[in-house]
This record gives C-alpha cells, sequence and structure tokens, in this order.
C-alpha cells in the first residue's frame, strides 16, 4: 500500500550518500517516527536540500512511500537551526545516535518527539550537557517501557537515602548489605531518589545515573558499542 505524507514535523538524525547523487536519510518524525528516507539528487551542487537536510534543523517534510523505505518529495525549514557547539555538539549526536538504533521504523512516538526537541533545546542552552542528556535517557526508557523503577526497592520498601543498593534494571533496588557484592549497579539510595526527583547538580550522582542509565539501556543497543558514547566519556574525563 502506497502512502503520502506532506509536511511533517521532523528532524535529521543521520544522513549517508546513496548511490551516485543521493542521500540515505534516518529521520525522526512528530506523526510516523523513525523513518527511512531516499532523498533523490540531494548531493548536487545545484541542490535546495542540500543545506537543508543536516541534524538539529526543524524541518516540514513531505513523502511518499510503498515499503519500510520512502522517498523524500519536498522539505521546507521549520525554523532556525539549533546551535550546539562543543560538548552540546556530541551530545546532540549521542542523542541522535540512540533513537537510530532503539527505535523501530515506522513506529510511531509522539509523546517522544516534544522530549527530543525540549533535549536539543536544553544542550543549546545548558552549561552542562550532563544532566540534560540523563533526564533524556530516563524519559526514553520510560517511554519504550523501560523505565527504572525509582520508588520502592524490590521488597516494596521505600527507598532509604543512607542505605546502599544493587539495582538490576530488569528487576529493581534490592538492598545491599554493607559487605554484598553487586550483580548490577551498587548505588546508594540517595542517588536513587535524587535521579527519581531529576535532581542532578551533585558529581556523584550523575557519575551514578550516568551508570545506571547505560545499564539499563545497553541491552537493548546490540552489541556493537555506540560510536558517541566513546567521545562523550573522554570528553567527562579531561573537564
Amino acid at each position: 500500500m502506497s502512502i503520502s505524507l506532506s509536511l511533517i514535523p521532523a528532524f535529521v538524525l543521520h544522513a549517508r550518500p546513496y548511490r551516485d547523487t543521493s542521500l540515505l536519510l534516518e529521520v525522526f518524525s512528530a506523526d510516523q517516527g523513525r523513518v527511512g528516507l531516499v532523498a533523490r539528487g540531494a548531493r548536487t551542487s545545484r541542490s535546495r536540500q542540500r543545506g537543508l537536510l543536516q541534524p538539529f534543523q526543524p524541518l516540514l517534510l513531505s513523502w511518499s512511500a510503498r515499503g519500510e523505505l520512502g522517498t523524500l518529495t519536498a522539505v521546507e525549514a521549520a525554523g532556525a537551526p539549533l546551535s550546539l557547539r562543543g560538548h552540546a555538539l556530541y551530545s546532540g549526536f549521542y542523542v541522535n545516535e540512540l533513537l537510530v538504533r532503539l527505535l523501530h521504523r515506522n513506529d510511531p512516538h509522539p509523546e517522544l518527539y516534544p522530549v527530543y526537541g525540549e533535549t536539543l533545546t536544553g544542550l543549546m542552552q545548558a552549561s552542562e550537557p550532563e544532566p540534560v542528556l540523563r533526564r533524556f535517557e530516563l524519559r526514553l526508557l520510560e517511554l519504550l517501557g523501560y523505565g527504572l523503577q525509582l520508588e520502592r526497592d524490590t521488597a516494596g520498601a521505600e527507598l532509604d537515602p543512607e542505605s546502599r543498593y544493587d539495582y538490576r534494571p530488569e528487576e529493581g533496588a534490592v538492598p545491599l548489605a554493607p559487605t554484598g557484592q553487586a550483580c548490577g549497579v551498587a548505588v546508594s539510595g540517595h542517588s536513587l531518589l535524587a535521579l527519581r526527583s531529576e535532581c542532578l547538580d551533585d558529581a556523584q550522582v550523575r557519575r551514578d545515573a550516568r551508570r545506571l542509565t547505560r545499564a539499563a539501556l545497553d541491552p537493548h543497543l546490540g552489541a556493537a558499542p555506540l560510536k558517541t558514547r566513546a567521545v562523550l566519556l573522554q570528553l567527562v574525563r579531561v573537564r
């Protein structure tokens, strides 16, 4: 069955050369989720699309499709490009790589699309990208059905900020004895409660949050490592 869609809000997540003059795009759209599109002739010097089909540029896209891969038919700017630089730029590419790896094509995520836009704006405005990334990861996990349990431990008791826990993403927070070894992520109740309220001002809380979200995301990302994660970890180490 053929479909035709017009002026759908979207962002380019990734683009690569396709055949002689075209681009193969992975886009994140408000209505259709992640979509694969061929932009025919977009790599030619006379193409008007070439300058618009960039990451972090709000767009209105039109395309037609018969199968999984569609053909771009029109593109318009939907606003000024979001200016991400330095750490924020690599953080934006990391967010894009997460979406490409975690979202299935043509699976709508209408609640995630505004979160993505807010995250890009947050990265552009924040002096410290780490809290913005952790909040995005938490919301992404929740909207995909993999949300972290940050209310109670696995026995049903409220989390204690003074206690230590073995956090297992598939189960939750297991109370950890002082000399016990964690099977998942060893973390304080204080960090778990801070993460629940998205209060990420403390450096230790940010470190714990990074370990927790990584442990929760990795089982769904496949075997290949995220290319942007290594760059971000290096940036964090040199700060």
